[in-house]
């Protein structure tokens, strides 16, 4: 079956994601088309309307306006590759003069934000005889002159300059209008953005434009199910909670399955070129690849055969001395009469975790005075029991430095193998965070509990990612992290036997168990938190979701008395938490190499930049483009260095 499904692959190309628009191009003015999700409300809903907030009304055929609460205001521009719109001053108000421009009346903005709209961060905002002149800024980039096109950094007449994505000092929040500035006295407004960056660093590269930009993004509940299959989700800045989907590298569009989607983009012959075209057609080896398939198939069919045939001999074997089964096992032999004494014949009380139907890990002490964690399997059958030390033996050979070392396996108790790893001796997450089992010690600080989520996430993407074929564990939970003195990671517990489902919440005694990704979702939630239980996850979200992220976190951590900075560190990992919960088990949409490139940052950021990269699109300046290996296996020391 294999080689068919490789046989097809080789013949037929793949088909390009989003070749289509699901709706005509509409138009309205100056506008030749109106990008997704927003739509002219003309009566027909041909790729269904995300919301009435993307709802646009065109006037006489001239003039496009988006209506927010109960205001309306006319859009100038659409920025599609950062989400946002350009929208026009209110009419007919009150404008005070200056050396550099015509301001508005402070009050004539009535802007309310929602779920779906915000006022960007990208806009740069004059501002007219304000009592208080510290607001004033002239490294923001100066203003437009209205009448030269020019622009200038003298600021006369009580006029100054203010950067919304440069506010330090928290005047202006997201989700909050410009009225804000009427407190330090100001009367008159003017806002305009770079069309060119629509970054608002104050460095020209496109045409200086007078309005308000607006950010649009979809809340995380509704996102879901909205994305084209080459896309990611990433988060909006300025739109709290907001999500867009954006194409991953090699394709191009608006990473919406009902938009343009992700069409795939390559250069060929110097040229750039989308979709079917960057496939290279195979023709006149029709007839060679027809005979190579054919014989590509009778090998796997003769090799399947092999493989049963060494299956059985192997299962009328297991009662000969086990002798196959310790092959198996490459690392040391050990009895199971002294792994049942190292643990005083399995008991509760030297239970580390139980991981299911997965098995449950023990922690012992073996004659030699070695520590060591002790992952009971329960198996069904011969080829169960096969599997299991199979598995043992691929991550045994596996180096990690936050993998525990596979020291050796027991195979003389029938159906239930053990499994033998080194115990660092210094407890597991669980224990640490609900403070048990670790001689009263006291719990986690802030910044162990960064290092734990770093590595954590690190050794689950290089596993995943990084080597073939790759390992998932499958069992993850607090308890299967052990730690060494340092802190460090060493984990543990990896399911070997076979689940057939990978999606979230699939076993309803063990839910979030079986994906990687939803599973650390949880253990980044009791990591926040400080305990476990079985309905943090429910209780979790919806505090983070109404953005109350400081009654999740652990009042060992005094929330209140933190520094900005933790404080925003807390609230990503609240943030990818929920991403991993809400996305994780949904075809891969999240995937562990995204969460590892956004954890593992904030070990090395200060209260001078943390923040300054939200989501996986603001971590591109921090990751290159090559392999993820040589950044995961570095060791814990290694991930302070400046």
């Amino acid at each position: 079956m294999i080689m068919i499904i490789f046989f097809l692959l080789l013949v037929v190309p793949p088909a390009a994601s989003g070749d289509t628009r699901r709706c005509a191009p509409e138009k309205c003015g100056s506008f030749d088309s109106i990008p997704y999700p927003f739509r002219i409300d003309n009566g027909s809903d041909c790729g269904g309307l995300l919301s009435d907030a993307f709802r646009l009304s065109c006037v006489n055929s001239t003039s496009l306006f988006v209506n927010i609460g109960s205001y309306r205001y006319e859009i100038i521009h659409f920025f599609p590759a950062s989400g946002g719109l350009l929208v026009a001053f209110a009419n007919n108000t009150t404008r005070y003069s200056s050396s550099c421009r015509g301001y508005h009346d402070i009050r004539s903005f009535r802007f309310q934000a929602n779920d779906y709209l915000g006022i960007s961060k990208d806009n740069l905002v004059g501002l007219y005889g304000c009592g208080d002149s510290s607001l004033c800024r002239s490294d923001c980039g100066g203003c437009p002159d209205a009448n030269t096109s020019t622009t200038t950094t003298t600021f006369t007449d009580s006029g100054c300059c203010y950067s919304l994505s440069e506010d330090r000092d928290g005047v202006w929040q997201v989700g909050e209008s410009f009225s804000v500035f009427e407190e330090f006295g100001c009367k008159g407004f003017s806002s305009w953005v770079d069309s060119g960056s629509g970054s608002g660093s104050g460095s020209r590269s496109g045409d200086l434009r007078y309005g308000v930009k607006l950010e649009w993004a979809v809340p995380s509940d509704v996102i879901k199910d909205t994305c084209d299959s080459n896309a990611r989700i990433v988060n909006a800045s300025s739109v709290t909670f907001g999500m867009r989907c954006e194409c991953v590298d090699g394709f191009v569009g608006d990473g919406f399955a009902k938009g343009t989607g992700c069409l795939k983009y390559c250069v060929r012959d110097g040229s750039e070129v989308y979709g079917n075209a960057c496939y290279v057609k195979r023709h006149g080896r029709g007839k060679h690849m027809l005979i190579a398939g054919i014989l590509a198939l009778a090998l796997s069919i003769a090799t399947l055969i092999a493989f049963f045939c060494l299956l059985k001999r192997q299962s009328k074997n297991l009662d000969q001395n086990s002798v196959p089964l310790q092959k198996e096992c490459r690392t040391r032999l050990f009895t199971h009469t002294e792994l049942e004494q190292a643990t005083n014949g399995f008991s509760n009380d030297q239970k580390l975790v139980d991981i299911g139907d997965g098995g449950t890990i023990y922690t012992g002490t073996l004659t030699d005075g070695l520590k060591v964690a002790i992952h009971k399997v329960r198996c069904k059958n011969e080829t169960n029991l096969i599997q299991v030390l199979s598995r043992a033996k691929i991550i045994s050979e596996v180096s990690h430095t936050n993998m525990a070392r596979i020291l050796g396996c027991s195979v003389d108790s029938g159906y239930t193998p053990l499994v033998v790893y080194e115990h660092p001796g210094n407890g597991t997450l669980e224990q640490h965070l609900c403070q048990t089992g670790i001689d009263g010690k006291m719990g986690l600080d802030w910044h162990n509990r960064l290092k734990i989520t770093a590595q954590l996430s690190s050794v689950l993407a290089y596993l995943q990612t990084d080597i073939f074929p790759p390992v998932f564990h499958q069992g993850l939970q607090s308890g299967c992290v052990l730690l060494d003195h340092d802190m460090s990671v060493k984990l543990v517990g990896f399911r070997l036997t076979d689940h057939g489902s990978d999606m979230c919440g699939s076993n309803s005694d063990a839910p979030f168990l079986f994906n990687d990704v939803c599973a650390l979702g949880v253990v980044l939630l009791e990591i926040l938190a400080g305990k476990k239980s079985a309905e943090l996850a429910t209780v979790a979200l919806r505090k983070i979701r109404n953005g109350k992220v400081e009654e999740v976190v652990d009042p060992m951590l005094y929330y209140h008395e933190q520094p900005p900075y933790r404080k925003e560190q807390m609230g990503i990992v609240a943030d990818v938490a929920t991403r991993c919960l809400l996305f994780g088990g949904d075809d891969g949409r999240l995937g562990m190499n995204d969460v590892a490139r956004e954890l593992i940052p904030l070990t090395k950021e200060t209260g001078d930049h943390v923040g300054s990269r939200r989501g996986p699109a603001g971590l591109e300046e921090t990751f290159s483009n090559s392999s993820l290996l040589q950044m995961i296996s570095l060791s814990p020391d290694s991930i302070y260095a400046p």
